[in-house]
């Protein structure tokens, strides 16, 4: 079958084609996309041709990862069921990762409408809040496994690095657990969309000595540091002001610099927690706490786009002429 897609077809170049699609099989859910939420950290590496897979980096000899089928999320409405499926119908919404795609470097992506979804990469939605609520939920997820990974009690200082949906969702999810949370970031519009309901505080990486001001708002030690940019530097900047047996949370990105002192680490008893992708059970978590408004993401959601300028979203997104945080593409 055919579909419309967002193709990455070589470094720093996006295009809105029709590619061809594996006819659904008994086994699988077929999903009109309406609305797809970018993710700006993930989809940027790929665009760049930084990564091949997942977590994983290119390197000198692997092959161009081109071309690809951007993305991993969206929601919209189910058109077909396969006779295997009996838990789902036509006209239902539902949230989506990756459908199967022909003749792409991987053989799956999420920005593509029509979508070949196997049923257990996609969940049925609650009436409320609208559909758009779900529309970036395995990053929601991330931000979600990044404040529930470490050990901790209500009370603990914590310090999201990076100011971006990964660090958002996570610092509302360490709030959640009763944390205190400073997010370190560099952008002020952003900052200030750590809600008020998960009462923190905010550092302007660039306008302040961003570790002084942690020192001083911690002077007790850090209990808790997440990583959501990957930065070495400020990994073992920060490093010095964490209590003994202190947790990291990496879920930053560092392509092939990736070098963290074990000695560092075992001078001090940090222990370094990794996040990657996604699980069933924490996505079904992530939907009931987006469901119950405990977790907020229309707010985070800064432009829209139809799915045809796609194109001008990532050049926004890369060249960030204005502030910009969640985009999202409108496939109607």
């Amino acid at each position: 079958m055919l579909s419309q897609a967002v193709v990455f077809t070589a470094p720093n170049r996006v295009e809105v084609t029709f590619i061809d699609t594996p006819d659904p099989t008994a086994d699988d859910v077929v999903v009109e996309t309406a609305h797809s939420w970018i993710s700006n950290g993930t989809e940027g590496s790929y665009l760049r041709g930084e990564r091949i897979a997942g977590d994983t980096a290119h390197r000198p000899g692997d092959p161009a990862p081109f071309p690809v089928v951007a993305g991993y999320q969206k929601v919209g409405r189910v058109t077909w069921v396969g006779a295997d499926i009996h838990d789902l119908a036509v006209g239902d919404a539902v949230f989506a990762t990756t459908g199967r795609v022909n003749g792409m470097f991987h053989p799956q992506g999420g920005q593509v409408s029509p979508s070949v979804n196997r049923r257990d990469t996609v969940w049925a939605l609650p009436a409320d809040p609208e559909p758009l609520a779900f529309a970036g939920m395995v990053l929601t997820q991330v931000g979600y496994n990044c404040g529930t990974r470490a050990a901790m009690r209500p009370g603990d200082a914590a310090v999201v690095l990076g100011d971006g949906l990964v660090g958002q969702w996570a610092a509302q999810t360490l709030g959640l657990r009763g944390a205190r949370v400073m997010m370190v970031g560099r952008h002020a519009d952003r900052l200030a969309r750590f809600p008020a309901s998960h009462v923190g505080y905010r550092c302007h990486e660039r306008d302040e000595d961003w570790l002084g001001t942690v020192n001083a708002r911690f002077p007790a030690g850090v209990d808790v540091v997440v990583d959501t940019v990957g930065s070495l530097e400020h990994l073992t900047g920060i490093m010095a002001l964490m209590v003994r047996g202190g947790q990291i949370v990496s879920a930053g990105f560092h392509g092939t610099h990736d070098r963290l002192s074990l000695q560092d680490l075992r001078d001090r008893e940090i222990s370094v927690h990794s996040v990657s992708g996604w699980t069933r059970p924490r996505m079904d978590r992530t939907l009931h706490l987006i469901e119950t408004g405990q977790l907020e993401t229309l707010p985070l959601i800064t432009h829209h786009f139809p799915v045809g300028e796609a194109p001008a979203a990532w050049r926004l997104i890369e060249s960030k002429s204005e502030p910009v945080l969640g985009v999202i593409l409108d496939w109607s």
